[in-house]
């Protein structure tokens, strides 16, 4: 089992947080408890943690020691060199942060000024981050409400305590109105019974009461009327020290027994990570990536709020795992992708289960291929977070791409043009084709090449659409200037051009597509510049790209078999 897969296994994730693609071979049922560390783990992680150095043991036993997940700790001191710890602690806030494109994650800077102010607020002869208030305040945040008795003293007990007055040690009562993971209206008492500062988190709101043991005194509102014992305060059965209110709890004592050991269990544990559905992604990249790949995106008009945005994945068939059976070899990729906001909301996600298969007679050669893979998905134009995992079911392996997506807006006004896409085939598809599938954008596949690099024996796709030329108002058609040029560095290599009459191109949006022969080019590198020029509104936009000409055969990629497409 591969150290991701372990590391995943450690972390307990079902299918659905990262999508069955990836996943659903490995990942135990929710229902199972997450499994814990073996005796050999174990022993490893107790000489890991010996040999670290002192910056990393001090963030990992006082800096993150309330906020550190268990199996974070865990992936944490199975990690072998200082390069993969500094990730690891980069991921760790990249995690937490509510805007992960930000150079500074404004959940560290906010965690380490709750640290300062703990040691600064509720320090009592030992650090105030190592104090029950600090632990509670460094973990969830400053309360929403704060009763406070710095003092003790006369106290008037409300009548959910059983009424009545008595005389409290110093306490203080927090109010959260909303925790995630905990619920609403969550309160939280602590005690100082030695008056020393020294206040601790409790479950019994009846430690409080400075006269809880001394006879006659501090009674109740039962008691005082003789229909209560004192004594019975110390025969309950649901963890508290409380007097008996009016009408009875016993039936209630269980139950909230069990309220208030959940809750004091959950408070201290550490809150959930915000963007949880991540932690599969992150992990694997704090552990190590190992499938490489290529990818890119590219941006086409749909209307002024939509944009199409085709993701497009190459991998090497030499990256994949093969299974030999009965002389054909076998490989299958859980491919899996997400977009979200930068708040972390999903807006989109793609997965697929894909095949590669060769007899023994091509499978050699095979390996010098490449396989590629698209998926177009509409987004509306912002920024955004793409997440990219890739599997290799045979070995475990996992590549993974955390990026940012900048999705532009197109004006409905202003002449503008997609993505300039170089590609290897340009086609038409059948009409009940257009629009679906991989590579096909609108009536044509177009495959992107995805590295850029052609031979001579090749042809050169070009693929742009221009959107917004002003049309004549009495020849219903635009007059527009399409001029295409090639440079090897400053010289200039071909130029052409050709109108949107030639192209019987008649609307306010035209599409370019054209194989561009690069027999009679030298190897070497180039840039394909496209200019298109409206006549009519006397607006220009430039698209260009860089391309490479060998004189060697170069292998085409070949496109993933998707069953069922």
């Amino acid at each position: 089992m591969s150290l991701f897969t372990r590391a995943l296994l450690a972390f307990g994730l079902s299918a659905t947080l990262i999508g069955s693609a990836v996943l659903a071979q490995e990942a135990p049922p929710a229902s199972q408890p997450k499994p814990k560390p073996n005796r050999e783990t174990k022993k490893k992680m107790k000489q890991v943690y010996k040999e670290l150095g002192e910056a990393y043991k001090h963030w990992l036993d006082q800096e993150v020691i309330y906020i550190i997940l268990p199996e974070e700790r865990t992936v944490f001191l199975q990690l072998s060199t200082n390069e993969e710890r500094e990730q690891f602690i980069e991921q760790f806030w990249l995690r937490r942060s509510s805007n992960p494109d930000l150079p500074d994650s404004d959940f560290k800077e906010e965690h380490y000024r709750r640290i300062a102010y703990a040691n600064e607020r509720y320090a009592s002869g030992v650090p105030g981050w190592k104090t029950d208030r600090g632990r509670i305040y460094i973990m969830w945040g400053k309360p929403d409400e704060v009763e406070t008795h710095p003092a003790g003293g006369p106290y008037e007990r409300p009548m959910s305590e059983g009424g009545g007055s008595t005389t409290t040690y110093p306490f203080e009562i927090w109010t959260y109105r909303y925790l995630e993971g905990i619920g609403t209206n969550v309160e939280l008492e602590f005690v100082d019974p030695s008056g020393s500062g020294e206040y601790h988190l409790t479950m019994d709101p009846g430690e409080k009461d400075a006269l809880k043991n001394v006879p006659g005194a501090g009674l109740s509102m039962l008691e005082s009327m003789g229909m209560a014992n004192k004594a019975d305060r110390f025969r309950r059965s649901d963890g508290t020290s409380l007097p008996t209110t009016l009408g009875g709890d016993a039936g209630r004592q269980a139950s909230k027994e069990f309220d208030r050991l959940q809750l004091y269990a959950d408070i201290q544990r550490p809150p959930a990570v915000k963007f949880r559905d991540l932690e599969a992604l992150v992990t694997s990249r704090i552990v190590r990536d190992q499938v490489h790949f290529t990818w890119r995106t590219d941006y086409l008009k749909v209307a002024s709020e939509s944009v199409l945005v085709p993701v497009t994945i190459q991998i090497p068939n030499s990256q994949l795992s093969y299974q030999n059976k009965e002389g054909v070899h076998s490989a299958l990729l859980n491919i899996y992708g997400r977009v979200s906001t930068l708040t972390g909301r999903v807006v989109q996600t793609f997965e697929d289960s894909v095949s590669r298969a060769y007899p023994d007679s091509l499978f050699q050669q095979s390996l010098k291929l490449s396989s590629i893979y698209q998926k177009i998905v509409p987004l509306r134009p912002g920024l955004y977070r793409l997440d990219i995992v890739i599997k290799d079911v045979q070995s475990g392996n996992v590549g993974v791409v955390n990026s940012r997506l900048a999705v532009p807006r197109f004006e409905d006004d202003k002449l503008s043009a997609s993505s300039l896409i170089l590609a290897d085939q340009i086609e038409r598809v059948p009409a009940k084709q257009i629009g679906t599938g991989q590579f096909v954008l609108g009536s044509s596949k177009v495959r992107p090449r995805m590295d850029a690099d052609f031979t001579t024996s090749e042809k050169l796709g070009i693929y742009l659409q221009v959107y917004n030329l002003k049309v004549d108002e009495k020849t219903h058609r635009p007059n527009g200037t399409v001029f295409y040029q090639v440079k090897k560095g400053e010289q200039k290599v071909m130029s052409f051009q050709e109108t949107t009459e030639e192209m019987k191109q008649t609307g306010e949006q035209i599409t370019i597509e054209r194989l561009l022969p690069l027999a009679t080019f030298a190897p070497g590198k180039y840039t394909l510049e496209v200019s298109t020029t409206d006549q009519i509104a006397h607006q220009t936009i430039s698209k260009s790209a860089e391309f490479t000409v060998k004189a060697a055969p170069e292998v085409k990629a070949a496109a993933i078999a998707v069953p069922g497409r």
